[in-house]
């Protein structure tokens, strides 16, 4: 008989075991404490299941609930088994004593204990060690246990696991921040290096314990960091690098690209993916001959690759983002979860990848197969969402076998179980009878009705969708990066133009080699009216300056020079400082009262100096080839030039206009506020020194 499958929860206010399929009960014989309880896990080999409360660590046996050891360790935040279940490790918080040091707060302990004569407190503890960051820092063990490891600075440090006080061997590798030992027979350990000072990243894999040279390296850029995947017989390994940021533009979350690398430096490459994008996931089968990637813009694409980076097999395009073999590698599970709708697709890997079902799961946080591979169990976990917190598990069919609805879920994990006490036989027939709690569930849950679609407007109602508005599983046009961030051209008037392009019109294909007339006419077309309007003014005005500049510069018959010499004779500050004056002039608000804006005022004419007639050639001795030579004429503009007097004089007389102006509007009823009437008082003052500068008038 087989033995019953079994899962651990973890809530706010306590623990549970419950027996799986086909029992779908409560562990017998365990008591489930309560409280707060920080984390929980099972051993590798299943036969222990260990959580922390804030005073000690207790350790049960899987199988029967009793409690096998209690570790007086506090506050502690993450637990870990070594992979035969011999040692427990923990992590507290990284703190300091009374004196300064560092408290070592990573701690290897035995699970059983090593004798009576043995301290209370002390007999189990293996090793102690100072580990700060919470990010990977448990020891990373091989198969038997026969060694362990760990990174520090610029080197990897090994241990026999029974004799952790002295280190046994050393790693020695500049600038190491992450490392993966393999779990298969061969003892292999491969290192991450990351970019700097101009190299690029690498990844190098050794034997164990030959550290003198690498069997296996690949070197890459954009490489920040990177996740290492080993397949379960240590043979192959994925490398999933990262970049913080992608330079290029397309992507907020950085770059993604996939290496492929075998333990005995055989073969090596760079994965190359027909879809762009990022990589949403990647993972081993457990025959650890193939594995699968999710990747591209959505929707995504879902590869089968054999262990020579060849695609074997291609799912259908869909809104996916995670692949999960099972157990024994006959199902394999293409899903969206996260921000998709959470639908979940079965294939048979025997059977020419055929669909099996798609299980509508909605938004689940956690999925994962069940040791015996007929079974899937989804949950929807806190603090992602704390609503609608439960665990169901379904039949690889596509049924509902188990529900269960808890407050505030945190953890949910399945009891590791060998394959020889869960035989596969034939998961699809027969069909098992779900539990009363997911019949329960099904009577609740409303038959979806035929989903609306998205709106449509009365005028496109019954005709075909354009394939411009068609996703690209769905038979539209691939999502095309343009390499910019913000909304695109179209959108708010910044960024790359996006190739233009007809709604229900089939896409062509652009010439490589763009004419430059042509690619400028279609920048033009791109242009709002107003940027296409302010572009021919601008364009205009160069043509005349560069016309006017070319024909001032001859002489006229009479050999004087041109009246338009003249004119563009002035500097370009010169015109700008005139042009920036008319336009303060347009822009001054008129503070006149209403009756009298529509009005023309009526301002005294101001005195202005003549201008002397152009000297002539002949009498300032010059020739008129001289004067053609010359690349550029100064002359003093009427109403910006003059001696100091004449600007003094301009100026009170701006001044008695403005007190004119406030007469008149003091005289329509409008009340005045204290610095005008101060102004008007000073007229007389205004006048005399008018006066005393030779003005009448």
């Amino acid at each position: 008989m087989a033995v019953p499958t079994q899962f651990a929860y973890r809530t706010l206010k306590g623990i549970g075991v419950v027996e799986a399929a086909p029992v779908y009960d409560s562990l017998p014989g365990f008591e489930r404490p309560e409280g707060n309880l920080r984390c929980c896990v099972y051993s590798p080999c299943g036969r222990y299941f260990a959580w922390a409360s804030p005073d000690r660590v207790i350790v049960v046996d899987a199988s029967l609930g009793h409690v096998i050891t209690s570790l007086p360790a506090e506050n502690v935040y993450e637990l870990g088994f070594s992979p035969l279940g011999t040692f427990i490790i923990t992590w507290q918080r990284h703190s300091k004593d009374d004196n300064g040091d560092a408290i070592k707060n990573l701690k290897v302990w035995r699970v059983v204990e090593g004798g009576p004569d043995a301290a209370d407190d002390e007999h189990n503890v293996v090793g102690r060690f100072v580990q700060k960051s919470q990010t990977g820092w448990n020891l990373q063990y091989t198969y038997d246990e026969q060694y362990c490891a760990r990174v520090v600075t610029n080197e990897v440090q090994f241990y026999q696991s029974g004799e952790l006080a002295t280190v046994w061997n050393k790693l020695r590798v500049e600038g190491v921040t992450d490392f993966a030992v393999s779990p298969g027979e061969n003892h292999s350990i491969a290192v991450f290096i990351p970019e700097r000072k101009g190299q690029p990243a690498a990844v190098k894999v050794f034997n164990v314990p030959n550290f003198g040279a690498p069997v296996s390296q690949k070197n890459f850029f954009k490489g920040d960091k990177v996740q290492l995947k080993w397949n379960d017989q240590g043979t192959s390994l994925i490398v999933l690098a990262q970049t913080e940021v992608d330079k290029s533009g397309k992507s907020y979350y950085g770059e993604t690209t996939l290496y492929l690398l075998s333990a005995n430096g055989g073969f090596d490459s760079r994965i190359d993916l027909d879809k762009d994008g990022p990589i949403h996931d990647v993972t081993w089968s457990p025959n650890s001959k193939e594995f699968g990637v999710v990747y591209g813009y959505m929707p995504a694409k879902t590869t089968i690759f054999n262990t020579k980076a060849n695609a074997t097999h291609n799912f259908a395009l869909g809104p996916r983002n995670t692949i999960l073999f099972s157990p024994y590698g006959k199902y394999v599970l293409v899903a969206g979860f996260g921000n998709l709708a959470g639908q979940m697709d079965i294939y048979d890997m025997e059977n020419d990848y055929k669909k099996i079902c798609t299980i509508e799961a909605s938004n689940p946080s956690v999925c994962e197969w069940s040791p015996d591979g007929k079974h899937i169990l989804t949950a929807t976990t806190s603090p992602r969402l704390r609503v609608d917190n439960g665990v169901r598990i379904w039949h690889v069919r596509g049924g509902l076998m188990y529900n269960e609805d808890l407050q505030e879920l945190y953890q949910v994990i399945w009891r590791p179980q060998s394959p020889k006490s869960c035989p596969l036989g034939n998961p699809l027939d027969p069909m098992p009878t779900p539990h009363a709690s997911a019949l329960a569930y099904l009577g609740t849950v409303k038959t979806p009705s035929k989903p609306a679609g998205a709106y449509r407007p009365p005028g496109a109602r019954g005709t075909l969708t354009p394939l411009a508005f068609k996703r690209e599983d769905e038979g539209g046009a691939a999502y095309v990066s343009n390499g910019s961030l913000s909304l695109g051209f179209g959108a708010n008037g910044f960024g790359k133009p996006r190739k233009r392009e007809i709604p229900g019109a089939e896409a062509v294909a652009e010439d490589n080699q763009a004419v430059p007339a042509a690619a400028a006419a279609e920048a033009d077309e791109n242009l709002s009216k107003a940027a296409a309007k302010n572009k021919k003014k601008r364009e205009a005005r160069k043509a005349k300056d560069a016309a006017d500049k070319a024909t001032g510069l001859a002489p006229t018959p009479d050999g004087g020079p041109s009246v338009t010499a003249v004119n563009s004779s002035r500097s370009p500050e010169r015109r700008e400082q005139k042009g920036h004056e008319r336009n303060r002039s347009r822009g001054q608000l008129d503070t006149r009262p209403r009756s009298q804006q529509g009005k023309k005022e009526h301002r005294q004419p101001e005195r202005r100096p003549q201008r002397p007639p152009p000297p002539t050639p002949a009498a300032n001795g010059t020739s008129a080839k001289a004067l053609q030579e010359a690349p550029e004429l100064s002359v003093t503009s009427p109403g910006g030039g003059g001696t100091p007097q004449d600007k003094k004089t301009r100026a009170l007389l701006k001044k008695l206009r403005a007190i004119d102006d406030l007469k008149m509007r003091r005289a329509g009823g409008e009340k005045l506020e204290g610095t005008q009437i101060k102004k008007m008082d000073t007229e007389d003052e205004i006048r005399k020194e008018l006066e005393g500068l030779g003005w009448n008038d």
